[in-house]
């Protein structure tokens, strides 16, 4: 008999990385209010894309230090709760639910847009309505997508993105309804 892994050998199994975990310096919490911060006048949930954008996915942080990121929001409502759980929760999924507490109905988030002039603006337009939609998942569905560009489009996304679209793409989309 071999010890050779092969179709009836067993495999040997991969390890796991080891994750670390540390807590984060006072210097590296200033430098992500930098990077979260919601802009004078920016929408709540352009702010929220920004911030997916910039990784807040990839930022795993506990009840205390999210408190002590201080204003990101400019809302003081939605800055109380961010830093609400005790818990180890990604920066992406305290934004949400904060967001979430802080407005409980959609349509208190909701914006009219302008209409957009270049298909870029329309793109963003489209995922903003991805991450007003995901604002309001139940946050343990582990079912559903946690990146903006994974949600599905729903009719009512849809429809508000028709809203949205300047006359010299109109008959384009209108044919997709």
């Amino acid at each position: 008999m071999t010890n050779e892994p092969g179709p009836s050998g067993e495999q040997e199994e991969e390890a796991e990385p080891e994750v670390i975990t540390r807590s984060l310096s006072l210097r590296e919490l200033r430098d992500m209010q930098k990077d979260f911060s919601c802009l004078p006048g920016e929408h709540i949930i352009t702010w929220l894309l920004c911030c997916w954008d910039n990784g807040a996915s990839s930022l795993e942080l506990e009840g205390r230090e999210a408190k002590q990121l201080g204003s990101l929001s400019r809302e003081g409502g939605i800055d109380k709760a961010i830093g609400k759980k005790a818990q180890a929760l990604s920066l992406w999924r305290r934004l949400l639910s904060s967001v979430r507490e802080r407005y409980p109905f959609s349509k208190d988030v909701a914006r009219r847009p302008g209409k957009w002039t270049t298909m870029e603006r329309g793109i963003q337009y489209m995922r903003e309505l991805a991450v007003w939609e995901m604002a309001y998942y139940d946050p343990d569905n582990t079912q559903l997508p946690t990146d903006p560009d994974e949600v599905q489009c729903t009719r009512l996304m849809w429809k508000k993105f028709l809203r949205s679209v300047p006359s010299s793409y109109a008959n384009s989309l209108s044919v997709m309804d």
